[in-house]
């Protein structure tokens, strides 16, 4: 055996040695890592098989030998290199179907078959001879039209993984080059290795493929050990970054869009790649328009302050909360996260109307009525203005009931308030106060104005009966009206008492008029 020879086999059986230390060292080690580390066990192991299996190939001495070391070596050869792309795009959160697994191994599973049974149809190997120069272990071969397919094959798996992990580079944080590099180069070394081999340009009968194969076993020691790989990978923070319901907006220091998740670009699609490194108020521009103006700048973002806002694009409602990234306590950039809020949003909108609004007039409720009034009664005392309530109800109104039945005394209600709502402003709260009893609040209205307005709205109601399919139905209206004076500290129930009072009053003398409740605490009456 040559010393040549002997360095051969020397190199081999290192790449075997290292590969199997990793296969070993990442099985026992396999309960600490992700389930990605279970492909590069069996990945490394058939790399090993490989190197064993052509170290002992080089120590052979007949063509029988030769043949059976060979079959050996396709126990793992032609599995590697699909091993290698599958365990990158498990790596990389690249899914595949068991269609695609059965068409990844497909072509490896015929090849070990091919050599295997080589010697009936000569489709791998035209010939297989042993070198009659150099003599055993070297052999001479002339290959077949399989191992051309084979041979595409397996450059096109390492050249592929390779691909993939380029392309991923971009989106890949500084901290995990060094697992991307060293992939990478795995990918790399045996593929330029084996394009050398192609050529002719290294020692006559050597495959000098498992002679390299040492380097990238160290360079996936050194990336399991320096930068966690299997524990901590990029591609697992790209996985749950882009598996994220909510969509998410990155910003440098320099406030410019650097990432987004796909989450972020199904709600917002005219943002693409293309606007990576721009201005952050160019991309909010974009985004929000000009309804929704957000300043970054004049934010102290070193007191851990937060902002929290709502925008609308295209119908749907988001929810925008900006916080900042830090690193070592310097502030890094921002991080935007957008929930979707536009069913929450409807729902919470119909609940609040419904809560706030009688179902069957559409305008406010009692509760709802308090809880304006009491602010607009406030404001007015501040402002020292005057503040007057009306409250009316529907005169017979139960006996519109009994002739005709609920349905029509719905009607009646509904007819009411829209004859109501054409006689009043925005600025006029108007409410349903119970039953058929319905309430005004007028800011900086005196008595006699209210009194002139319940008036109207009288003479309006009188003039349009409801008409339905059978009969037209007069409608008549009871109106109370109170004023609280300018400086006076009574308080809403109070203001409201007295307008009950009036409106007895209107309704004790004949119904269909307004009465006034004055500040002396006499009522005069204002006749229909």
């Amino acid at each position: 055996m040559t010393s040549n020879l002997t360095a051969y086999i020397a190199l081999i059986c290192t790449s075997g040695v290292f590969n199997l230390f990793l296969c070993i060292y990442v099985f026992l080690r396999r309960h600490h890592y992700t389930n990605i580390a279970l492909y590069f066990i069996v990945y490394t192991f058939t790399i090993s098989v490989y190197c064993f299996a052509s170290a002992f190939g080089l120590m052979g001495s007949s063509l029988e030998e030769m043949k059976f070391l060979t079959v050996m070596i396709y126990i793992g050869l032609p599995f590697a290199s699909p091993l290698g792309l599958l365990f990158i795009m498990k790596y990389l959160g690249i899914n595949t179907s068991k269609k695609s697994l059965v068409a990844l191994f497909a072509i490896p599973v015929i090849s070990f078959f091919m050599v295997a049974t080589n010697d009936f149809h000569h489709l791998h190997y035209k010939v297989f001879e042993i070198d009659p120069v150099l003599g055993p272990p070297f052999l001479y071969l002339e290959i077949g039209i399989w191992y051309g397919i084979y041979g595409t094959f397996t450059f096109a798996c390492m050249f592929v993984a390779f691909l993939l992990l380029l392309f991923r580079w971009k989106e890949t944080a500084p901290v995990y080059w060094p697992q991307m590099i060293s992939l990478m180069f795995g990918q790399l070394i045996p593929m330029v290795t084996a394009f050398i081999y192609l050529q002719g340009w290294t020692p006559p009968g050597v495959d000098p493929v498992p002679m390299v194969l040492w380097l990238t076993s160290i360079l996936y020691l050194y990336a399991i050990q320096s930068s966690r790989m299997f524990s901590v990978m990029p591609v697992a923070k790209a996985a749950i970054f882009n598996s994220i319901n909510d969509g998410v907006l990155v910003l440098d220091a320099q406030l410019r869009l650097i990432e987004y998740n796909q989450a972020f670009k199904g709600m917002f699609d005219m943002v693409t790649k293309s606007r990576y490194g721009l201005d952050f108020q160019e991309v909010w521009n974009s985004l929000s328009g000009a309804d929704f103006p957000l300043e970054l700048s004049s934010i102290d973002w070193s007191k851990e302050a937060q902002a929290q806002l709502e925008i609308t694009h295209h119908g749907s409602i988001y929810q925008v909360r900006i916080t900042p990234l830090k690193q070592l306590g310097n502030q890094k950039g921002l991080l935007f996260i957008f929930t979707e809020m536009t069913e929450l949003k409807r729902l919470q909108m119909t609940l609040e109307h419904r809560a706030y609004h009688d179902e069957l007039t559409q305008i406010y409720n009692r509760r709802a009525f308090f809880e304006n009034c009491e602010q607009e009664l406030l404001l007015a005392k501040q402002k020292e203005l005057p503040y007057t309530l009306i409250i009316f109800d529907i005169d017979y109104f139960k006996k519109v009931n009994d002739t005709y039945g609920h349905d029509v005394g719905d009607q009646l209600l509904a007819h009411v308030v829209y004859i109501c709502q054409t006689q009043l402003g925005e600025d006029i709260l108007f409410a349903r106060y119970g039953g058929e009893e319905f309430v005004l609040g007028l800011r900086n209205y005196t008595a006699v104005e209210g009194e002139m307005l319940a008036n109207q709205l009288r003479v309006s109601l009188e003039s349009e009966p409801l008409l339905t399919q059978e009969i037209a139905i007069s409608v008549t209206i009871s109106s109370g009206v109170a004023e609280t004076s300018v400086h006076s500290e009574e308080s809403l129930d109070q203001l409201i008492k007295k307008a009950d009072q009036a409106l007895y009053e209107a309704k004790r003398n004949g119904r269909n008029q307004v009465k006034v409740y004055d500040s002396f605490d006499t009522i005069y009456q204002t006749n229909g």
